[in-house]
């Protein structure tokens, strides 16, 4: 057999490994897969716009203020929201084009952020109507939806350098925002079933654990650059309007995530693996 023929024998060999479907069924559920992640991205989107404004009810800023929570960020901490949602519309986008409804990245995780995209209206919707407890329930499981697409998209071969801008950026800033959201949203939660707040005490232990989860997430996973950057923009705010001892604990915490970020950076061996 010659040369070509090997190549092309593999070729076939690898696109056939891909899955166990056949073509027909590969290309329509690609599809189907892909309009879900789209269309999930333009649901949260919209409910975040209506959330925020008040028209679904409350506006969620006033939800949140309205129980006392000693790790409730200064309002401009929020304004991520506009660019994680501009960023996973940019993914949907992406991930419809034909050349990459296929690819094996996309398969691993699209259905894992379509779901994310509906938890987070649904979060917003319920946020907005009071519903706090059952709103964080829904975080948790959003939470759990975008690790999950983030761990499957570490076992896909090594992406390249659009992979990196358009789906691990995305993925996990979306990912670090949220964890840290997740345990605001437990002290709101205690506020809203309790009619008090937790005090301060409480408030600097949840962020100690908080710390060292997000520390060793950054010091060991893959594509850490954008969740360290989430999670280090969430404690700033908090520590911005935060009473001390929490902003001293909000701050010291967001260094040593940025610390544990730059360890990684600096090591040439551990760049390519940080960056995603």
């Amino acid at each position: 057999m010659s040369g070509s023929e090997r190549s092309r024998s593999d070729q076939s060999r690898d696109e056939q490994s891909r899955s166990d479907q056949p073509r027909g069924e590969q290309s329509r559920s690609d599809l189907a897969r892909a309009t879900a992640v789209t269309v999930a991205a333009l649901l949260q989107t919209v409910a975040g716009a209506l959330g925020g404004s008040g028209a679904l009810g409350e506006p969620v800023g006033d939800v949140a203020r309205s129980y006392p929570n000693p790790l409730l960020p200064a309002g401009g901490a929020f304004m991520i929201w506009n660019l994680i949602y501009l960023a996973v519309l940019a993914l949907a986008v992406w991930q419809l084009l034909p050349s990459q409804r296929g690819q094996t990245l996309h398969r691993r995780t699209g259905w894992w952020i379509a779901i994310a995209g509906v938890l987070n209206a649904v979060w917003v919707v319920l946020f907005s109507a009071d519903q706090v407890t059952a709103a964080q329930i829904v975080i948790v499981l959003l939470l759990i939806s975008l690790a999950t697409a983030w761990h499957r998209a570490a076992a896909a071969p090594a992406p390249g350098r659009a992979d990196r801008w358009l789906l691990w950026a995305p993925l996990t800033l979306y990912t670090g925002w949220v964890a840290v959201a997740t345990v605001v949203g437990a002290l709101t939660t205690v506020a809203a079933a309790t009619g008090d707040g937790t005090g301060n005490a409480v408030a600097v232990i949840a962020l100690g654990v908080t710390a060292i989860v997000l520390i060793a997430v950054v010091a060991k996973a893959k594509g850490v650059t954008m969740f360290a950057a989430a999670a280090v923009w969430a404690l700033a705010w908090i520590a911005a309007s935060a009473d001390s001892p929490v902003a001293v604990f909000a701050s010291l915490a967001a260094a040593l995530i940025a610390v544990a970020l730059l360890v990684r950076l600096l090591r040439a061996e551990d760049r390519a693996v940080v960056l995603g």
